[in-house]
């Protein structure tokens, strides 16, 4: 018999070759039905496939992110397995899950694709579900692999399969369709009961503009209709929020040709709201004792080097600045790390300076690839809330504790109600791709867990899942409309102090290595930006906004008295703006709704004869006449309850 160990720790005897969905069968009918996924000790698993040892294993439903993979990853294949039927000859390049359904890279190899084809394929893939074909795994010879795909024609797989390790190469069939892949899968085609086919776009093989250009299809599934008919209300919801749309709407941010792809620039408005982001971060560091440092866009290619991020981003990014100096060469910043890094090691430090806290809004620099630039959520430069924390491993936990303040405090004033934790950690039965000694991660680890335990998080733990610098805690938000953002994130790092050779003395008068913690609440500005209009459809917080009120003259004799309330109310710290278009009332309203202004204030011959406005909130209607002081007062009181919260 072998045991198995579930998630609470409690152990069942099995006889060797159990599955998992044989394992869910002996816990309940119900768990069986609704099992999509598992992992053994660790690594994703088939629920078909036999467990042969004693094992640790969690099983995974539809509702978890595992179960959701399975299920499209299965749907990749469906979708292929549909396209090799209606269009014969076409070559397959990659098909994996994404956060939302899935994808596969074709080659048409003469056959066209168009959107009009949707339906069609979206028919063959419900027609082939519904035969609910097995998924069958199969080990097979790298030999074996070469001459199969080989004799297809298929040159994609056969070069993906040139790189692979002999004795670790499978493949899974449905009906006519064998592909290489590495699982996992569901059992069969059963569970797949809606199906969309979303978009077409170009993509490179490989993400490499030299090589051939295939067709990436998109798609989507569900296990039931009313599942899909949801998401697809989502998708027009999620339309309506598109943050480059409101952007342009707002006035906020622009993209030009002529000065690059992926490069935004900040209009006055959007200047002004990503000002106002930097200066709550700031008063909120300040408190929690960061100091402010500010390090150049461009570095000596050895700190790279040093730093590691020229092997990990070097090949991918900008290249080399080359200067007139012979040999010489600096490249764009793709991380603040290793600047601060050097600020640090700028003057000895004693344990009396940890924790040194070092902030910066800095910008960064990466060549993203030209069809996955995506207006403020992919770009190629971007400012980060960048903060390091050079401290000693005892005081870790306190540290995050602090941070972890930090983004609560961030996501109560923005709203972000709703928002999940991960924390990542090495894989136990797997040391060597980490670097750091047992004791650090330990201490580490342990610091992570009970701070989050402190703050009653409830947080979610993945073996495996930690960088191989340390482990770290993610906060992913889930914005209005159900989508899953990441934001904050919180990383324990020992490998930039050992690689910059980092040194402080300690109360014993030795040199001890400190540890490293990376913070960044917002990530970068530009992503959160986009985060918080779609999050907020635009209507962002009153304290935040480019322009909170509009005042609104209902005719030209009203315009130096609309002026003059502007002029009052931006000097009691409101800003305000007057609209004195000659226009009807009624457009001016609309065309200041469409803008996202939260407060209109109409004025006349009755308010300019009493120094008053007539205020009208956005989404509620009229709010009566109130004197401009007490207007002034009004919308302070409602900024300050929001941010001192």
């Amino acid at each position: 018999m072998i045991t198995i160990t579930f998630p609470d720790k409690s152990t069942r005897q099995y006889e060797p070759g159990t599955t998992p969905l044989q394992i869910a069968e002996s816990i309940s009918t119900r768990l069986a039905q609704d099992i999509l996924a598992a992992t053994v000790n660790g690594a994703e698993w088939d629920i078909s496939r036999p467990i042969t040892e004693d094992a640790e294993i969690k099983l995974f439903k539809w509702d978890d992110a595992e179960g959701k993979h399975a299920f499209w990853h299965s749907s990749a294949h469906l979708l292929a397995e549909a396209l090799q039927e209606l269009y014969p000859g076409v070559k397959f390049g990659i098909g994996p899950a994404i956060e939302n359904g899935f994808y596969y890279d074709i080659d048409p190899n003469g056959n066209t694709i168009t959107s009009a084809d949707f339906p069609a394929i979206e028919a063959k893939m419900i027609e082939l579900a519904q035969k609910k074909e097995s998924i069958v795994r199969a080990d097979i010879s790298k030999d074996d692999a070469l001459k199969m795909f080989g004799d297809r024609g298929e040159e994609y797989k056969c070069e993906l399969i040139s790189e692979l390790e002999d004795g670790h190469i499978t493949t899974y069939t449905q009906g006519a369709f064998t592909d290489l892949c590495r699982g996992p899968h569901l059992p069969t085609t059963a569970p797949i009961k809606a199906v969309k086919i979303l978009s077409l776009a170009g993509a490179y093989w490989r993400g490499d503009e030299k090589r051939n250009q295939l067709v990436r299809v998109y798609g989507i599934t569900f296990p039931k209709k009313k599942m899909l008919d949801e998401y697809l209300v989502m998708l027009e919801e999620a339309k309506k929020r598109d943050h480059r749309k409101i952007g342009k709407e707002m006035e906020l941010f622009a993209f030009s040709p002529n000065v690059g792809a992926g490069l935004p620039l900040w209009l006055p408005k959007g200047a002004a709201l990503r000002d106002r982001l930097e200066q709550f971060l700031r008063k909120i560091q300040k408190r929690y004792g960061y100091l402010q440092v500010i390090t150049p866009h461009i570095g000596n290619k050895n700190l790279y080097v040093t730093s590691g991020h020229y092997a990990k981003y070097g090949k991918d990014s900008f290249q080399p600045i080359h200067t007139p100096e012979e040999g010489e060469e600096y490249l764009l910043k793709p991380m603040n790390c290793p600047h601060h890094c050097e600020i640090y090691r700028s003057s000895p430090r004693s344990y009396r300076d940890l924790p040194l806290r070092l902030a910066e809004f800095g910008t960064v620099y990466r060549y993203e690839q030209s069809g996955e630039l995506h207006g403020l959520t992919r770009v190629r430069g971007f400012t980060q809330d960048d903060a390091h924390i050079f401290c000693a491993p005892d005081q870790i936990k306190d540290e995050f504790l602090k941070v972890m303040d930090i983004i609560f405090y961030i996501f109560k004033a923005l709203k972000f109600d709703n928002f999940e934790a991960q924390i990542s950690l090495r894989d136990p039965n797997n040391k060597e791709k980490y670097i750091g000694s047992d004791e650090n991660w330990h201490l580490a680890e342990n610091a992570i867990i009970e701070a989050c335990a402190e703050k009653g998080l409830n947080a979610r733990t993945e073996l495996g899942e930690a960088a191989f610098y340390g482990p770290k805690l993610d906060f992913m938000v889930k914005d209005a409309i159900g989508r899953r953002w990441q934001l904050g994130t919180i990383q324990v790092d020992y490998n930039l102090p050992e690689r910059f050779q980092l040194e402080f003395t300690g109360a014993d008068n030795q040199k001890h290595r400190p540890v490293m913690i990376h913070r960044a609440p917002f990530g970068s500005l530009e992503r959160f930006v986009a985060v918080l209009l779609e999050h907020t459809a635009g209507k962002l917080p009153l304290w935040l906004v480019p322009d909170q009120c509009a005042v609104l003259p209902i005719s030209e004799k009203f315009n130096d008295y609309a002026r003059r309330v502007a002029a009052e109310l931006n000097e009691a710290d409101v800003r305000a703006i007057v609209d004195d278009r000659n226009e009807k009332i009624g457009k001016k309203i609309r065309d200041n709704e469409l803008k996202r202004i939260p407060y209109m204030l109409i004025v006349g011959e009755k308010e300019a004869q009493n120094d008053e406005v007539s205020v009208r909130k956005q989404g509620e209607g009229d709010k009566g006449t109130m004197k401009i002081t007490t207007f002034a007062k009004y919308l302070t009181d409602e900024v300050s309850s929001m941010i001192n919260q």
